[in-house]
């Protein structure tokens, strides 16, 4: 099904794989007449071509890259245009799309969603921008109707930015990378590896997108094949697949922590942009004659089966059909798993799901970027036809990516013939996927054709005792289960109904309703404020010396940013930075705020010219641990502040509250043994805290120490490959050593100012 070299390779006129063992150059040379180096081939790959295109410097191992486009949703765009705002934004100067698909509901909160919504289109009028009203489209099916363009770049503030199935490349990463673009500054980053998904054969019928994703994410996930690299799909199997069922595999890629994604194009890309009414979008890519990849993973199709990613994460993936005959032992084993997940803070059960052998589930929802395409909703409709999903708790709710999408299944029949079964068809909204919208009952199970199924991405509370779970399965399983009213069932298992669907791109309602400055700015604008909308508050900058207390230890293998800053009903509040602040970690450590805000004090009472053993009488010993140890450390010329630790955060979303919640409640670093994204890693040095690294194995520290980092702007300032640090613990203390990774210059200087917005400020 799924195999991963063990090397690197080269790819031959797009059609044959050679292994870069011993032997790979003289083969090249006798299929060739002559033989390329890695470094040549390299640059053959159409990942090469588009990120060196971009590229502002002078040097394709160090990029500097600049986008084409930008695009954010209502739970982002608020904090972005804030913080550029506070930078010197004057107007955006590249075209920025400003959607609104997150806290569409307006249901929770009083006014504070359409606040932001107001915010938003007063911004894009006088910033020359393009607004997108709620319901109308979910960001990354906009951006696909609209947006995409052969050999171009966007970034997203979403992390499922994901277009190369259209030959865009985008990414998705926290909000102030986003402002540097505003700013016309770059995104910098080494010349990322890439890997090959080589592809053949044909899919089953019944199988579709989001079964060859989660194939691909079970293998890869775990083992960090693709982590930081662009994944590149091409081979012969490419052109067996549809522009929608492409676009389905594409927007998951997000989940195996690559950098990005590209696609070879060809006649059916081109058909998707002459239906969308935009033929000049199209561009021809493909590998050069011989091309090099820093890995491959060989897919052939033909052998993928209908897939199952149990809870709590993408990469936990089964068959379904290993699932229904090994239902006992799998459930176990998850049950186990969510120990973990968990905390043991609920008794979360999965066996009691069984009914007379099978497994049965309460709801099933196709939604968002990843389920609500055309073709995967014809698809459930023709499996759902004639029949019904049932008046027990089985629910089945489906969501279009789009009105455009909506509006021609409306026309062709396939939303009455969903309505027909008893299920709801509902409008464009990204809420299924984060936890708002569709929260199943207590100890629920819901199948899902979105993104991810982390714990709380359901809207459960586990604070409040309250747990449900996800497992993510593609359309068409999820209408065979609903045609048998809730017992799981593979698409395969199905009688074959699944017809050809013919899809009309209407942009009537865009016309009528998306506005468009066309890049021209209105000074005239007022930008209008809700109540709940606030500023940053002030940061100073990176102190001479640190002393840092420890106020949450995650063990888990990996912490998601959903755990580091919840979603669901906390979205309401990301235009306000200090209420959000208070729900940081609220759902794994629901101490960490109040121990923050203690600490914060030292702090607060350091930049008020008073003593910060006054305001905090608990410091007074390890003051004077570390005064005796460091005589010349004094209160002009330390910070005091708090520090996480975990093994490796940042998994997940882009959002870039999950590191500045922290910075907002006196956060001066994080400390990892890795840090599972990019996207996180950057998140932190933007909000000016440390990226600290420490080698895996027993900590020096413990939750509540503190730890004392001499020196430390000069260790930054001086790009020092290892920082020195001291465990002030009860029992005295000890020595130890971090390192910060590789950082950009850009990036020391805002961690030395304490933040982007420092760093930009005049």
């Amino acid at each position: 099904m799924i195999n991963l070299f063990n090397t690197g390779a080269y790819l031959l006129n797009g059609t044959e794989l050679i292994a870069d063992n011993g032997e790979a150059q003289a083969v090249l040379q006798s299929k060739t007449g002559s033989a390329l180096t890695q470094e040549e081939a390299k640059k053959n790959t159409i990942a090469y071509g588009i990120l060196t295109k971009h590229n502002t410097s002078d040097n394709d191992k160090k990029l500097k890259i600049k986008f084409d486009k930008l695009t954010s949703h209502d739970i982002t765009f608020v904090g972005i245009i804030q913080t550029a705002r506070a930078s010197g934004l004057q107007k955006f100067p590249i075209p920025y799309v400003l959607t609104n698909c997150h806290n569409s509901l307006c249901a929770v909160g009083g006014t504070i969603n359409e606040d932001d919504h107001m915010f938003g289109l007063t911004c894009a009028k006088k910033y020359g921008g393009m607004y997108v009203p709620p319901h109308q489209a979910v960001i990354h099916q906009f951006a696909r109707e609209m947006l995409a363009c052969g050999g171009s770049m966007i970034l997203g503030s979403d992390s499922h930015t994901r277009y190369g199935a259209l030959g865009t490349m985008a990414m998705g990463e926290g909000g102030p990378e986003l402002v540097k673009q505003l700013l016309n500054q770059t995104y910098d980053i080494n010349m990322p590896g890439v890997v090959a998904v080589y592809m053949t054969g044909e899919p089953m019928k019944g199988v579709g997108p989001q079964d060859v994703a989660l194939a691909i994410i079970g293998a890869v996930f775990k083992n960090g094949y693709v982590k930081n690299k662009v994944m590149e799909f091409v081979g012969p199997g490419v052109a067996k697949l549809s522009p929608d069922f492409r676009i389905g595999v594409d927007v998951m890629t997000t989940e195996t922590t690559c950098l990005s994604s590209i696609w070879q194009t060809d006649e059916q890309i081109k058909e998707f942009y002459e239906i969308h009414k935009r033929p000049n979008d199209y561009s021809e890519l493909k590998p050069g004659a011989v091309a090099y990849y820093d890995g491959v993973i060989e897919i052939d199709l033909s052998k993928i089966k209908p897939m199952i990613a149990m809870p709590f994460h993408p990469s936990n993936t089964y068959t379904i059909e290993e699932v229904n005959a090994n239902l006992k032992d799998i459930l176990v084993e998850c049950e186990k798993k969510a120990l973990v997940s968990l905390d043991g803070a609920v008794d979360y059960k999965l066996t009691d799901k069984i009914r007379n052998n099978r497994l049965y589930v309460e709801q099933g929802v196709i939604a968002g970027c990843a389920g609500g395409g055309f073709e995967n909703i014809c698809a459930a409709a023709d499996i759902l036809k004639g029949s019904s999903i049932g008046s027990d708790e089985f629910t089945l709710n489906v969501y279009p990516a789009s009105m455009p999408v909506y509006m021609e299944l409306v026309r062709n029949g396939c939303a009455a013939t969903i309505m027909e079964t008893g299920a709801i068809m509902k409008t464009a909204f990204c809420g299924p996927c984060f936890g708002a919208g569709d929260t199943p009952a207590n100890n629920a199970f819901s199948i899902r054709h979105s993104t991810r199924n982390f714990p709380n991405r359901e809207g459960s509370k586990l604070q409040s005792g309250q747990i449900a779970s996800v497992a993510l399965m593609d359309a068409r399983s999820i209408a065979a289960t609903a045609a048998n009213k809730g017992f799981l069932t593979p698409a395969t298992e199905v009688p074959d109904r699944i017809g050809a669907y013919k899809y009309s791109f209407d942009k009537t309602i865009y016309d009528n309703r998306v506005f468009d400055s066309k890049g021209v700015t209105d000074d005239s604008v007022e930008i209008k404020f809700g109540p709940n909308i606030k500023d940053w508050p002030a940061m100073v900058a990176l102190p001479e010396n640190m002393l840092l207390r420890v106020v949450s230890e995650i063990h888990d293998p990996v912490t998601t940013t959903d755990e580091l800053i919840p979603s669901g009903e906390t979205s309401s509040y990301r235009s306000n930075p200090l209420g959000l602040a208070e729900f940081t970690l609220s759902r794994k450590d629901p101490e960490y705020v109040g121990r923050a805000k203690e600490i914060q004090k030292a702090q607060k009472a350091i930049e008020a010219g008073t003593d910060p053993v006054a305001v905090y009488p608990e410091l007074k010993a390890v003051w004077e641990k570390v005064t005796g140890a460091y005589p010349l450390v004094s209160v002009n010329n330390v910070g005091i502040g708090s520090t996480i630790f975990a093994v490796k955060p940042g998994d997940g979303s882009a959002r870039e509250q999950a590191a500045s919640c922290q910075k907002v409640l006196g956060g001066w670093a994080n400390i990892a043994n890795e840090y599972a994204t990019k996207r996180y890693r950057s998140n932190l040095m933007n909000w000016g805290m440390l990226p600290f690294l420490i080698p895996e194995g027993e900590l020096p520290f413990t939750n509540l120490d503190y730890i004392f980092v001499p020196d430390i702007k000069k260790a930054v300032e001086n790009k020092e490959a290892e920082i020195k640090a001291v465990a002030v613990t009860q029992d005295g203390m000890k020595e130890f050593t971090m390192t910060l990774g590789e950082m950009t210059d850009d990036e020391r200087q805002i961690i030395l100012k304490g933040c982007l917005i420092n760093f930009n400020r005049v």
